[in-house]
């Protein structure tokens, strides 16, 4: 498990399909339960449903800075991060390995993050979220193509 000494408290924006529901409902809890504010947008059970709502809500809510960052869980994370992508402002991102949670980060600035229930257990999700949660946007000449990203919405 990663460990870090101090996760800054942050305002999460958290939703899931029905595949991603079991696990974003235990990541939910853990979150709350280390302070953070997590404000889940869905679903609320394992019936079918169709992700493109739920990522949509939540990734309004991280666009329009309502909260810090953004949670999204389904089967593979990959439809969820298609789904956030087409929000104005939103960098979703999936990742498994901290290494591409921490690069996503430092040089994306991803806001949020998607994850994959068919390959992650709760530990290994958390651990991932919590190197999403303290990895600072490295700036520099990422922020440059960050700022490229931006003007892609624009046309």
């Amino acid at each position: 498990m990663v460990k870090f000494d101090f996760t800054p408290l942050m305002k999460i924006a958290i939703a899931a399909d029905h595949a991603g529901f079991a696990l974003k409902e235990k990541l939910r809890q853990r979150l709350a339960a280390e302070g953070h504010e997590v404000v889940d947008f869905g679903t609320s059970s394992t019936e079918s449903c169709d992700y493109p709502d739920f990522a949509q809500s939540a990734s309004r809510d991280v666009a329009q800075g309502r909260s810090d960052r953004g949670i999204l869980v389904c089967s593979t994370g990959i439809g969820m991060a298609m789904a956030a992508n087409k929000v104005t402002g939103v960098r979703a991102a999936p990742a498994e390995s901290e290494d591409e949670v921490r690069l996503t980060r430092e040089h994306n600035d991803a806001n949020v993050l998607t994850l994959g229930a068919r390959y992650l257990d709760e530990d290994r999700a958390l651990d991932l979220i919590h190197i999403f949660l303290n990895t600072a946007f490295a700036g520099g000449r990422h922020a440059r193509r960050v700022a490229k990203i931006a003007l892609l919405e624009q046309q």
